[in-house]
């Protein structure tokens, strides 16, 4: 009798450097408190009962939503340096490389992988060119505008005089219009960044189950592994 088993061959890269794992969750958790504080900002909940100094509900939304923006500008900054002193998938999502023909065409390849449409994974010790230009737009692009935009909205409040004013509020706002323009689009900006979080977790669990590489487990330990599942006959 032949019976069908698999021999189970397993290999692993060092991918994702401390700095930018810490980053990437230090990051992930100021996105959500600045997400949920954003929201109640421009949504405000029903009022509540009794003297409002006594509760200060909305001053302490304010305030960690001030204090996780200052944590994701400085975040960004760091983890921009580190895209420079550190290993070279530290800097995919910052450089794409978007002169190179066979980044277009794997890029095809990725599209159609996520589509349906062709069964036979590539794999990548960092991310793949999909993930990258995505990363790249969505959320690099998208988060640099959401701490201009904040800032100048912040600078409001510290007033004329302040680094906040004058680096962010004196330019900016004139540049959209008006006050209130900023804090549209500012919060237009929030539900990009939801969507690229929805688009971004699916993924990773997506190609942790079907392209037998880890994902979600690299950034927590650094190191990608590649399983390859074989058939072998084990004859009785």
């Amino acid at each position: 009798m032949t019976v069908e088993t698999t021999a189970h061959k397993e290999e692993a890269v060092y991918v994702y450097e401390a700095p930018v794992r810490i980053w990437h969750w230090v990051n992930a958790l100021a996105i959500l408190v600045l997400g949920v504080t954003g929201y109640l900002i421009g949504s405000p909940l029903p009022s509540i009962h009794g003297e409002p100094s006594f509760h200060f509900l909305f001053g302490w939304i304010r305030f960690l939503h001030f204090t996780a923006g200052y944590i994701l500008a400085v975040g960004i900054l760091l983890r921009i340096y580190w895209a420079f002193v550190g290993n070279k998938h530290a800097r995919q999502i910052f450089l794409p490389p978007v002169w190179r023909g066979s980044f277009w065409k794997e890029l095809v390849h990725e599209v159609k992988w996520y589509a349906m449409i062709t069964r036979a994974p590539m794999k990548y010790a960092g991310h793949n060119p999909l993930a990258t230009i995505v990363m790249h737009v969505m959320f690099v692009w998208t988060i640099v505008f959401m701490i201009v935009t904040g800032f100048a909205l912040y600078g409001e409040g510290t007033g004329m005089g302040s680094w906040q004013y004058t680096m962010f509020s004196s330019w900016v706002i004139p540049l959209f219009g008006q006050s209130q323009d900023v804090h549209t689009w500012h919060h237009l900006g929030l539900w990009v960044i939801v969507c690229f979080v929805i688009v971004h977790v699916y993924a990773a669990v997506r190609e942790d189950i079907m392209s037998r590489q880890s994902i979600i487990s690299s950034m927590f330990s650094g190191w990608r592994t590649f399983r390859d599942d074989k058939p072998m006959d084990d004859r009785h």
